[in-house]
C-alpha cells in the first residue's frame, strides 16, 4: 500500500525540489541556512544510481540558479555503496567536481553502523581532493566515534555531530541517553578546539545550553559555529537562536523516498507520532 504523504509532511517539505523552494525562502528569509536532502537510500542498480547522480548534480545547479542559501546531503548508497566501492567512489566525484564548479557544499551523510568505515574512508579520500566542499556526520552513540572523532579533527574536516539516528546493538552504540549526551559534549569540545566551524546538530536543550554555556566560557564566538535541526522540529528555537545571533542551518528533506526517513522520526520521540495522528483528519 503506499501511503499517503500527509502523514510525512510535518517532517518532509515536499516530494518535488518545486514544492520544497518556498519553504527553503521562507527560512532564508528569516536568516537560517537550509541543506537540502533528497531522500532515499540503499539502491541496488546502477541505471538508478546514475539517475541519482544526474539528480544530485542538478539540485546544485537548481539551487544555485534559484539563489538559495543552502547546500546538499546525500547518502553514498544512493550513490550505489551497496553495487560497488569505486564505482560509489567515481559518482562522488562526479557530483563533488560539480559543487566545487559551483562553489557549493556536500554533506556525506551517515548510514547505518554497516557503512560507518567505508563512509569514513570514502569521505577521507574525498576531502584531501576537494577540501572546503565536503563534509561528513558523526553520530556521537557509537563506540567508534571517538577515534572517528579525533582523526578527523586533526584532518581539519567540517563534521556535522549529531547523537545518531539507527537502532543499533549494544556492542555498536550507546544506548543510555546521559551517556550519549556525555559523549556528545566531549566530541564537540574536540571540534571546538580543533575545527574551525563545528556544526552541532540537535533538539536537545540539555545539550543546546551546554554549548551556548561552554562556547561563553571558552571565548567562542558565536560566528565560529553553527546550530542545526530537522525540517518541522523546534522551528520557533531556531528562530529565537538566529535572532540571538546564533548561526543556524535546517535540514530540509524532500522526495518520493520518504518513508524510511519518516518512520526513523517517528521512533524518535513518541510525541512525534501523536503530532502525525493529530494532523491527519484536519484540513
Amino acid at each position: 500500500m503506499k501511503l499517503p504523504f500527509i502523514l510525512a509532511k510535518r517532517f518532509v517539505a515536499g516530494e518535488t525540489f518545486n514544492e520544497t523552494v518556498p519553504k527553503i525562502k521562507a527560512l532564508n528569509e528569516k536568516n537560517i541556512k537550509v541543506t537540502l536532502d533528497l531522500l532515499g537510500e540503499n539502491v541496488k542498480d546502477r541505471n538508478t544510481a546514475d539517475q541519482t547522480v544526474v539528480e544530485y548534480v542538478g539540485l546544485l545547479n537548481d539551487i544555485h540558479d534559484a539563489g538559495l542559501k543552502s547546500t546538499i546531503s546525500i547518502k553514498l548508497t544512493m550513490l550505489g555503496l551497496d553495487i560497488d566501492e569505486e564505482y560509489c567512489r567515481d559518482n562522488l566525484n562526479k557530483l563533488l567536481d560539480e559543487a566545487r564548479r559551483l562553489e557549493s557544499f556536500v554533506r556525506i551523510d551517515m548510514e547505518g553502523s554497516d557503512y560507518t568505515q567505508q563512509t569514513v574512508d570514502i569521505f577521507k579520500d574525498a576531502f584531501k581532493r576537494y577540501g572546503k566542499h565536503v563534509g561528513i556526520v558523526i553520530q556521537a552513540y557509537l563506540h567508534r566515534s571517538k577515534s572517528d572523532i579525533d582523526e578527523l579533527a586533526e584532518l581539519g574536516a567540517d563534521v556535522r555531530l549529531c547523537k545518531g539516528a539507527y537502532g543499533e546493538p549494544e556492542r555498536v552504540a550507546l544506548q543510555n541517553m546521559p551517556a550519549i549526551r556525555e559523549a556528545f559534549k566531549e566530541y564537540a569540545k574536540v571540534l571546538f578546539d580543533k575545527t574551525t566551524y563545528p556544526r552541532i546538530a540537535t533538539h536537545d536543550d540539555e545539550l543546546v545550553e551546554w554549548v551556548k554555556s561552554y562556547t561563553t566560557e571558552n571565548n567562542i564566538g558565536k560566528a565560529r559555529f553553527e546550530f542545526q535541526m530537522l525540517y518541522g522540529l523546534r522551528e520557533d528555537t531556531m528562530e529565537q537562536m538566529t535572532r540571538d545571533g546564533f548561526n543556524t542551518r535546517v535540514y530540509v528533506p524532500y522526495g518520493t523516498m520518504w518513508f524510511p526517513y519518516f518512520k526513523r522520526r517517528l521512533l524518535e520521540r513518541k510525541e512525534n507520532v501523536w503530532f502525525v495522528l493529530s494532523t491527519m483528519f484536519k484540513k
